[in-house]
């Protein structure tokens, strides 16, 4: 029998302490942060597009503090979340060391949470109804802050997403403005996973210009470069800077 039973185990087999995973985490996300930000540069430059018109957002949904802090430092200042309570325990400690921080919210949003979304987010990029549109309005006077908002448009009519029906999108746009007083500027969609997103996006910047909007959050981490392609203001990259949970 062994007397020293760990003399016999390959080191490789031993479970990596915390600190290392967490420090080859922090490493990858800062390296895939600059590998994103050359594909979207490129990209710009295969549109014909001037360097730097396109805005990345790092959606942070299901990672913590930690996680996010390392991209942070890396010089990223705009996130997107999909929750806020999710939302709400971690960006205000993050907001403290990081006071130039701009967060959206990219997720549904319940009428319940108006209030809390309009004291956390800098962008909703989720309008998509009368009722939503008037709690926003009414808890952004409320607060005083200068939200800026975004109707997100459900471009391949799925029943399963959120979003307004493209055909009623330019109407529903312009309400939100004249009605509810809303700082409209863009519009937001998410294409369907199994058809070619090119389409949907060219649908979206069609909306806008008949809308008068300038603004469109279009693409994810496996067709931004497409959506730049077609117009897009910001992408929405997750996955391709943090890795999947």
């Amino acid at each position: 029998m062994n007397p020293n039973p760990s003399a016999s185990v390959d080191p490789r087999d031993k479970p990596e302490d915390d600190g290392a995973v967490r420090g080859r985490h922090t490493q990858d996300a800062a390296t895939n942060l600059l590998t994103v930000r050359g594909r979207i540069a490129a990209a710009e430059k295969a549109a014909r597009r001037p360097a730097g018109s396109v805005q990345l957002v790092a959606v942070s949904k299901t990672f913590e503090a930690d996680a996010i802090r390392p991209v942070l430092q890396a010089g990223q200042r705009v996130f997107g979340e999909n929750r806020v309570q999710e939302a709400q325990g971690k960006w205000p400690a993050l907001r403290q060391e990081f006071p130039d921080l701009e967060l959206h919210l990219i997720g549904p949003l319940q009428s319940n949470k108006a209030k809390e979304a309009v004291a956390l987010f800098d962008v909703i990029e989720t309008v998509d109804r009368e009722k939503i549109a008037a709690e926003l309005a009414k808890e952004a006077a409320k607060q005083g802050r200068q939200i800026r908002f975004y109707v997100q448009v459900n471009i391949g009519q799925e029943p399963q997403k959120a979003g307004i029906d493209p055909r009623e999108a330019a109407t529903f746009a312009a309400r939100c403005r004249d009605v509810h007083g809303l700082a409209i500027e863009g519009l937001m969609c998410i294409p369907p996973a199994d058809e070619n997103p090119g389409p949907h996006f060219a649908l979206l910047a069609k909306i806008a210009a008949e809308a008068g909007l300038e603004k469109l959050s279009m693409g994810m981490s496996g067709d931004y470069e497409t959506a730049i392609a077609f117009g897009a203001t910001s992408v929405r990259v997750g996955s391709a800077i943090f890795g999947h949970r």
